[in-house]
């Protein structure tokens, strides 16, 4: 497979084009630029990023694969949503730990979209077990805990997603990570500018956020007792 060297302007236009016509006849009339112009650079993109990410980790998994792999399937579950529109209008990427089986899994996560693109790193919306292994971790350390992620809200990381209005279930109300405790999700983001979309600098980009992560990460390893 060819080394990724950016995505074109022409597949913005194609998010734009699907976001204005997002039904099945639309998509199937044009399927051909959705290979051309999505799957295969992502897929690229993705091979691209097999021994850099190695190099840091070879616990995450990196499979350039049109189904099942490390991009994400483009259409939308509709099952529970009031939106019935079937395709996602964005471009996403997923690389996660090998001991994980779904979206769950800790991981780094590539969200590419015409209005925003950025870079998560961790577990969204982990299940239980998982989320009270995180809990008890930051509680525990919550100095290095701090350490961490005051330093990564430096380089323009925020936390994502819900939190629970009350406090979780065997924490105490006086802990001093708290706030931390109520998060559902054990999340960072970043934007990425779309400079780097353009280019093969998104890989240079992407791997130098996931170094600087890097801490984030080993702590929810070493949280769920799984290697880095």
């Amino acid at each position: 497979m060819p080394e990724f060297e950016g995505y074109t302007r022409s597949a913005f236009q194609f998010l734009e084009s699907l976001q204005t016509n997002n039904n099945r006849e639309w998509f199937n009339e044009n399927k051909d630029d959705y290979e051309s112009l999505i799957r295969e650079p992502t897929l690229d993109f993705i091979a691209s990023m097999n021994q850099p990410l190695h190099d840091i980790s070879a616990h995450f998994v990196v499979e350039p694969k049109k189904s099942g792999g490390s991009m994400m399937r483009p259409f939308r579950d509709t099952r529970f949503s009031k939106d019935k529109t079937p395709y996602k209008t964005n471009i996403g990427v997923q690389f996660r730990h090998a001991s994980g089986k779904d979206i769950h899994a800790p991981g780094y996560y590539i969200h590419i979209d015409n209005t925003e693109s950025f870079i998560g790193v961790g577990m969204w919306k982990p299940d239980s077990v998982a989320l009270r292994c995180i809990r008890e971790s930051i509680s525990d350390n919550f100095d290095q805990w701090l350490e961490i992620t005051k330093l990564l809200e430096h380089s323009a990381y925020g936390f994502f997603g819900d939190s629970l209005k009350r406090i979780p279930k065997g924490f105490d109300k006086s802990d001093p990570a708290i706030e931390h405790l109520k998060r559902k999700s054990c999340l960072i983001i970043k934007p990425i500018h779309h400079q780097f979309l353009f280019s093969g600098n998104l890989i240079s980009n992407v791997i130098e956020e996931i170094k600087r992560s890097t801490p984030f990460m080993q702590f929810i390893c070493r949280a769920l007792d799984i290697k880095f």
